[in-house]
């Protein structure tokens, strides 16, 4: 049975915003909503049946993008204990998601990591240090700022939107954004 994920189309920011900060928000957040439209209308089963040769699966996919911003926001700019920081990595190097976890857990944990980051964001200056301890131990050299962990996870986002154009298309022959 499809599911219906999101209520309206992803839109890139307005072309008028210049912030740097603004511009970045509004990015992540498109690319948010395109992983998730790529995704919406997807059996459960295609959800978890991969069609690459890497053998991942596009709800996989959904969970590791989740853990990549918990990995860089939580435990790396903020460097607040995570218990499992790597959770999504299966012992064959594939992204896991165990048989008990439904797709609306991966979904809600997705959106919930999403709010979290924007918390984060929003109190942050794009010049922030990262905070020593989590991610990052007291002994480096250098600490990435707010906006370098903003623009990794970005480049993250695109990257695997473009992975789960290919996906989609395999999958259905849906495609575009």
């Amino acid at each position: 049975m499809a599911r219906v994920w999101l209520v309206s189309e992803p839109s890139e920011p307005d072309y008028a915003l210049t912030d740097p900060r603004d511009l970045l928000a509004g990015f992540l957040d498109y690319y948010r909503d395109v992983v998730i439209r790529k995704l919406d209308g997807l059996s459960e089963q295609e959800l978890r049946t991969s069609r690459l040769p890497s053998g991942w699966t596009p709800l996989q996919l959904l969970k590791h993008l989740t853990n990549v911003e918990r990995r860089w926001l939580v435990w790396g700019f903020l460097a607040e204990p995570v218990a499992d920081p790597w959770a999504d990595d299966g012992p064959d190097g594939r992204w896991l998601v165990r048989p008990e976890e439904s797709v609306d857990d991966v979904l809600s944990a997705f959106h919930a990591q999403a709010a979290r980051s924007r918390e984060i964001v929003a109190g942050g200056a794009l010049s922030d240090l990262s905070a020593l301890g989590g991610r990052f131990p007291a002994d480096v050299d250098a600490q990435p700022s707010l906006g370098w962990i903003l623009f990794h996870v970005l480049q993250e986002y695109a990257r695997h939107a473009g992975h789960l154009d290919v996906a989609r298309e395999l999958a259905d022959g849906a495609v575009g954004e």
